[in-house]
């Protein structure tokens, strides 16, 4: 075998073991658009507690929802009004749980503690569950 064969070949053998870590896909994104006010970061406690564990597997974008960038991403997820929190994980935030009923990541966390008025459908483990959902479709 010349000397340029053999560095074809060495090339082909590095290319071919890149392959798995080129295919691997982009750790999921959460992103949590919301407002800075104690009731929206007391309810969000939980589950930046929860994504904190979650380091280098789950990419985490955090946004106030009442500066010109949060105005503007809720719009371009059809948001509008008075949204104290939406969750997106990799742009979405409706999702299915394992019983096949929807939720949807948006205004506050289904909890007594919540405010009446703008609680939502979701709990923090239904976050999590999507994420880890995530997780397993990226095959980590």
């Amino acid at each position: 075998m010349s000397s340029r064969q053999k560095l074809i070949a060495t090339f082909a053998i590095a290319l071919i073991g890149l392959i798995p870590a080129l295919s691997q896909a982009a750790p999921p994104t959460v992103e949590i658009i919301a407002m800075a006010h104690p009731p929206v970061q007391s309810a969000l406690k939980p589950l930046r507690e929860w994504l904190s564990g979650q380091a280098g597997k789950v990419r985490v974008v955090e946004i106030d929802a009442e500066s010109p960038t949060g105005e503007k991403r809720l719009e371009t997820i059809g948001l509008k009004g008075h949204v104290p929190i939406a969750i997106l994980i990799d742009g979405k935030t409706a999702f299915q749980r394992k019983n096949g009923s929807a939720v949807n990541f948006v205004n506050f966390p289904a909890v007594k503690e919540s405010p009446a008025g703008i609680r939502g459908d979701w709990l923090t483990e239904d976050v999590e569950a999507a994420v880890v959902e995530h997780l397993g479709k990226a095959g980590r």
